[in-house]
């Protein structure tokens, strides 16, 4: 049901269109504001040239409004609950708020500022109440539980009856089962954590920008690539220090050009401005409190609705559905994984201790070791293989190309549309039929406007029942070149383009009725399939031949250097899927904890947690820390950290799989399109999976696509 989203991410809604009766003045204020009335442009895509930051409170105050009336009609409707006089009339409704929230958040994330924080600030505890006061509704409820008492008289399709039976459970989670006592409870609970969660995000922000390391001196930019070395300067006069450079801190724990800065204090510097960040230093900025607070709410929460804790509260829905499930694959993972860290710890020291480098691999030392070892035993120097990955080509004659080829979806794009940043760009997606999908809008350069990390976003849902089709964007955090110099672009950078476009055509192809089930509104633990099933296809010699061309000289990159990076994709897999893993439990442990149980301190409790798990390495620490850790105490994946990897065993099964039926071909990628992609969330999560596959997956395709079967 749209409300939950609620309790999570941003506002999700349906759009309809209802009449209400306005003052004078508030019909001149819709007149004024573009958010009250659907955009006139293309598939209703944003009109930011209109839009101002002061149309937002008035939109987000009377969408409110609105939709409160709307499910006061609904309540109060005298016939007899049918599921089109209830169900489908909740998911016609909110179509202002909709509106509205899908511009606003897509803009606190990738291009906010002070005056956005503060709306945000204002409306996320108004927006928590607002979705408690339909799901408490105890008169709303009745009709809902009315329905669901009889979805077996009531002759619905699949998708209509997994729409009641999601509607249903969305109000029993939400409380409306509990006494008017706990109801209040609850509503309290839900509109501090809104506020805390926001609050954790802009401190986030602020932090991400306080610690950026300031560089006076540029020989210690030594192992930089000149371009490299011309955007730090850049940035660091953008920010009033001209002659000197500014070295950004990324989302993660570990910051990518560690693993080329020869000064080993400055990598040391760096990587510690990463991994210590919100605990009072910038500032006095401290989220510590604020996860504190939010482990002790979310535990409270679970118990009111019947949970032993929020863990198991939250995986109740998903394709896991119990912790001990998530638990059981998780921890199977750990001991191979460890085993690989261990050999890739010690290749590590060897290089190390052959440059006069003694003692045990530090964390900022492990990228920059690790790639001196990447280069010995595949001979690749990086240097070498980033001319090969201008993103404009990779982009068009990569992620573009792949589309085409799988689906026979085609890209063009138009400079017609407004955009809410120069940087963005907008592309008309057309089917293979050459009909239109819908739009795309990429948003790849980092600023400081934008959070860390890559996402997808819908400005406009697909559904039938409200004729609208998709408007999606992708945004990263790639860092931009230097004024007229080429985008040069990490592999890493290359395979999160992939994965985010199977974010986007996940929203591309939706094709279901009902709004809720649109595109990605599927299981946290089974949204990452699509998107971790497209990074495979960036490996593929006949891809990324295509794409990998010299940006200067126009030539292919040679067959020697792409099997060497081929050869090389499982090289520290042991690290990379540890740091991972630590942070997972991370997330478990301070989800699994009852009311009783919250500790007194964040460091300490991190500390047991790892060491629980054997996961208390110095030099592979957490991908995040708790401070910030976004994902789970300012973003939706709250307990929910795990679905990466469990989608990523569904993701390597399928790979493989669709190897076997012949690979890149347009009858796979159809096949994949009609079973998975189009259906959204318009059925069971894992129903879906054995229509596409035949059978649920195996495990082992997951070892072998991270290189770490035992024995290795």
């Amino acid at each position: 049901m749209k409300f939950l989203s609620l309790y999570t991410l941003i506002l999700a809604g349906c759009l309809m269109v209802s009449a209400c009766n306005k003052t004078n003045s508030q019909s001149t204020d819709m007149n004024d504001n573009p958010l009250f009335s659907p955009s006139a442009l293309a598939f209703e895509a944003p009109d930011f040239n209109a839009i101002q930051i002061k149309h937002f409170r008035p939109a987000f105050e009377a969408g409110m409004q609105r939709e409160l009336e709307q499910m006061k009609d609904i309540a109060s409707n005298p016939d007899p609950p049918t599921f089109e006089n209830t169900v489908v009339a909740m998911e016609k409704s909110g179509q202002l708020l909709q509106r509205t929230s899908s511009v606003f958040y897509n803009l606190t994330s990738a291009h906010t500022n002070e005056k956005i924080q503060e709306i945000q600030k204002e409306m996320a505890p108004k927006l928590a109440a607002h979705s408690d006061n339909i799901l408490l509704n105890p008169t709303l409820f009745d009709r809902v539980k009315t329905l669901y008492e009889r979805r077996e008289q009531l002759n619905l399709d699949t998708a209509s009856l997994k729409l009641l039976e999601d509607t249903h459970r969305d109000f029993v989670r939400a409380g409306a089962a509990l006494t008017e006592e706990e109801k209040e409870r609850m509503r309290k609970i839900n509109e501090r954590i809104s506020s805390l969660t926001t609050e954790f995000q802009d401190n986030l922000l602020a932090i991400t920008k306080e610690r950026a390391v300031l560089v006076r001196d540029v020989t210690r930019l030594d192992g930089l690539s000149e371009d490299r070395v011309a955007a730090a300067g850049e940035a660091a006069a953008e920010r009033g220090h001209e002659g000197q450079y500014l070295l950004t801190i990324t989302n993660t724990t570990r910051v990518p050009i560690l693993k080329n800065l020869n000064d080993r204090s400055l990598r040391r510097q760096v990587w510690e401005a990463s991994a210590y960040r919100g605990i009072g230093q910038d500032n006095g900025i401290d989220n510590r409190p604020i996860i504190l607070e939010l482990a002790q709410l979310r535990a409270e929460k679970a118990e009111l609705l019947g949970y032993p804790n929020y863990a198991a509260y939250n995986l109740d829905p998903q394709t896991a559905k119990t912790t001990d499930a998530a638990l059981a694959m998780l921890t199977d993972l750990i001991p191979p994984v460890i085993d690989n860290t261990e050999k890739e710890a010690e290749a590590i020291e060897g290089m190390m201790h052959n440059e006069g480098i003694e003692g045990d691999v530090k964390p900022w030392d492990w990228n920059y070791y690790a790639e001196k070892v990447r280069q010995a035993e595949y001979n690749i120097d990086q240097s070498e293989v980033r001319p090969y990955f201008e993103l404009n080509r990779v982009l068009e004659d990569g992620v573009f190309y792949t589309m085409h080829k799988l689906f026979g979806i085609t890209f063009e794009e138009r400079e017609d549309l407004p955009v809410y940043h120069p940087d963005v760009r907008v592309f008309n997606v057309y089917d293979k039929d050459g009909s239109q999908l819908g739009l795309f809008y990429a948003d790849y350069f980092e600023r400081d406007s934008k959070r860390g990390g890559a996402w997808m976003n819908s400005f406009v849902s697909q559904s039938r029942l409200l004729h609208k089709q998709p408007v999606i964007v992708n945004v990263m955090n790639i860092p931009k070149p230097a004024e007229g110099e080429p985008a040069l672009i990490s592999f890493d950078n290359v395979t999160t383009m992939f994965h985010e476009m199977g974010h986007a055509v996940h929203g591309l192809f939706s094709d279901v009725t009902y709004p809720s089930q649109s595109g990605t509104s599927v299981p946290r633990d089974f949204v990452e399939f699509p998107s971790t099933f497209e990074e495979d296809w960036a490996i593929q010699p006949g891809i990324l031949e295509n794409y990998a061309i010299h940006h200067k000289t126009g030539e292919r990159i040679p067959k020697e250097l792409l099997d060497k990076i081929i050869a090389a994709r499982d090289f520290n897999q042991g690290f990379d899927t540890q740091e991972y893993l630590a942070a997972t439990m991370l997330d478990l442990e301070w989800h699994m904890l009852e009311t009783g149980e919250i500790p007194d301190a964040v460091q300490s409790f991190e500390e047991q947690a790892l060491a629980k798990y054997g996961l208390d390495v110095e030099a592979v620490p957490p991908r995040y820390k708790s401070p910030y850790f976004a994902h789970v105490f300012a973003g939706g994946y709250a307990a929910s950290y795990y679905a990466y990897i469990w989608s990523e065993v569904l993701a390597a099964d399928a790979f493989a799989y669709i190897q076997n039926q012949g690979g890149l071909q347009q009858k796979n990628g159809d096949r994949f399109r009609k079973y998975i992609l189009s259906q959204g969330g318009s059925r069971e999560a894992m129903e879906l999976y054995k229509a596409y596959r035949g059978q649920e997956p195996e495990v082992q395709h997951l070892l072998e696509r991270r290189g770490l079967e035992t024995g290795q």
